[in-house]
């Protein structure tokens, strides 16, 4: 083959692997989100179990990113400890490696016959199991005939001197070259950010006879730490939570990857031992058949032998992940915490972390809540809690856009029914929490304006004031309380009715302040600027009313 032929092969293979491992994990996780929810819920209670979860859930969705994202939002609703979702976190890590034990199958040759049997369900199922089903089918098709391709490709290479020169600088022959093997697998890894592509490559320069065990296990070691690296970088800026869990992740695989570096001679011959054959065999054509297994069972025992090494000392890697991040102060600014715009997200995936951002926006309206009854009850105006309230709904407002624009951009037509009914209603309840955040903030300009001409409300119309806003607080603490609940139709009935309620209380309240116009108690200006309050306030339990109805679709 031409250099330009090997580069275009190879490019056109590595594209068909990336696009059957987005297809394999689409139709995986679209068949399983609420179940895997569950499982992470309910089976992590202690460290063993929380493990075996994350294993058992990454394996099944082909994402150590949705186990992540999924762990964070249980961590941040108080569902598991820290401790835990470190747990699920490491067991994530063994899970991702299944993909190399089904890449070393090397079912190339079949690859169209699987294309060719899922397409038909894929695009023509009439259910969401039957659609996943033959999605699945032609993504571990892409995958198998991808590798076909880059071993076509790739091979050549084996007889390139100028390349094999270039080779010796990383053949993991000695403590130096180990070094610089480890480190390119690092590099590669973060460049690429898909430790599931460098895998497939280490396998195909590895299979074709490109490089020999020594080399291929030094870079999967590079590999483990460039992904955790690529996850710490993921963190910034968002919640403490998931900085912690990529901290600790970074830490225990940096670790694992200094020990298994340090003791390599000895974790090659442990390898040679669990697996039959020698792995540097080589054919008359230059491949080498035994050592694909030799990888896979490498890259999994480095995660399973940290796995087992951290597991007892779970505790003390939670304390250094708190100490290398403290918790964050309330900042004077909220901002987008979890959305991100950066790389493309399996649909489960950004609903999820959509889902944790309306997380934000609810903290965020809640926090406006308790500073305009702050704001309302003092007895001169405040400019700081004025200024922060403003500053606030500015955050709501960005926050809602951001949300829209991530949800639309990440949620295309290659999704389930109900995954495309759970973004619409992500989208309404960030749009009807800005709206409730503008009504609050509106709330405190009329409270500014009753400081500003030095006027004030009787102290019927303040006690009706304030017993009304402080119901109207209660009631859309319910309905937001009860979204994580995963409210049923009693319940939903029960905040219905208690809607009707608010509204029967508002109109007595009205009734009494026109009594108080009649009489001569009220003044003109504060009696609209009464009026103009609990117009608002009727509006945030309407908008409350519709974020009840999201539930109920």
């Amino acid at each position: 083959m031409s250099d330009f032929a090997i580069l275009y092969t190879a490019v056109g293979g590595l594209g068909l692997f990336f696009l059957g491992l987005k297809l394999l994990s689409d139709a995986l996780q679209s068949s399983g989100g609420d179940t895997i929810r569950s499982v992470l819920a309910n089976l992590s209670r202690n460290r063993l179990m929380a493990v075996l979860a994350g294993m058992g859930i990454t394996a099944f969705a082909q994402s150590s990113s949705i186990s992540s994202v999924m762990t964070v939002g249980l961590v941040n609703a108080g569902v598991l400890e820290l401790r835990q979702s470190v747990a699920v976190v490491l067991g994530a890590n063994i899970g991702a490696t299944i993909t190399g034990w089904i890449l070393s199958l090397s079912l190339g040759k079949y690859g169209l016959l699987l294309i060719g049997v899922g397409t038909y369900p894929m695009m023509a199922g009439n259910s969401n199991g039957t659609v996943a089903a033959g999605k699945s089918l032609v993504a571990l098709g892409l995958l198998f005939t991808a590798l076909d391709f880059m071993s076509t490709a790739f091979a050549p290479l084996r007889t390139q001197q100028e390349f094999l020169a270039y080779l010796h600088l990383i053949d993991a022959a000695t403590f130096g070259t180990l070094l610089a093997c480890v480190i390119l697998g690092v590099v590669l890894t973060m460049l690429i950010r898909n430790s599931t592509v460098m895998l497939a490559i280490t396998l195909i320069l590895g299979s074709t006879g490109v490089i020999d065990f020594n080399t291929a296990v030094g870079l999967i070691i590079g590999e483990n730490v460039g992904t955790a690296l690529n996850a710490q970088m993921s963190s910034v800026g968002t919640s403490t939570a998931a900085l912690r869990l990529a901290r600790a992740n970074s830490v225990f695989n940096i670790l694992g990857a200094v020990l298994i570096t340090a003791l390599f001679p000895f974790y090659i011959d442990f390898i040679d031992q669990l697996v039959s054959g020698d792995p540097d065999m080589q054919l008359s054509s230059g491949a080498r058949p035994n050592i694909v297994w030799h990888i896979a069972i490498a890259h999994t025992m480095f995660n399973v032998i940290n796995a087992v090494l951290w597991i007892p000392l779970l505790d003390y890697l939670v304390k250094l992940a708190v100490w290398l991040v403290p918790q964050q102060e309330d900042e004077q600014v909220h901002k987008v915490r979890y959305l991100n715009h950066t790389t493309t997200l399996a649909p489960e995936v950004a609903l999820q972390q959509a889902d944790l951002e309306l997380d934000n926006l609810i903290e965020i309206t809640r926090q406006m809540f308790n500073l305009t009854r702050t704001y309302m009850t003092a007895e001169k105006s405040d400019k700081e809690t004025f200024d922060r309230i403003n500053d606030l709904e500015d955050v709501t407002d960005s926050i809602e856009e951001e949300m829209i624009t991530f949800i639309t951009r990440g949620i295309t037509d290659a999704v389930t029914q109900a995954q495309s009914a759970r973004a619409y209603g992500l989208i309404r309840m960030a749009d009807e929490l800005e709206s409730i955040a503008d009504c609050l903030e509106s709330f405190s300009i009329y409270r500014a304006r009753l400081f500003n001409q030095r006027e004030t409300l009787s102290a019927d119309a303040w006690n009706d004031l304030m017993t009304f806003y402080n119901e109207i607080d209660t009631f859309v603490g319910r309905v937001v309380g009860a979204r994580r609940k995963r409210a049923d139709s009693t319940r939903i009935t029960r905040l219905m009715d208690e809607g009707k309620r608010l509204n029967r209380v508002a109109n007595t309240m009205r009734d009494r302040h026109l009594v108080r116009l009649r009489d001569g108690s009220c003044q003109a200006i504060p009696a609209q600027t009464y009026s103009d309050m609990f117009v608002a306030m009727r509006r945030i339990k309407n908008h409350a009313i519709n974020i009840l109805e999201t539930y109920a679709n």
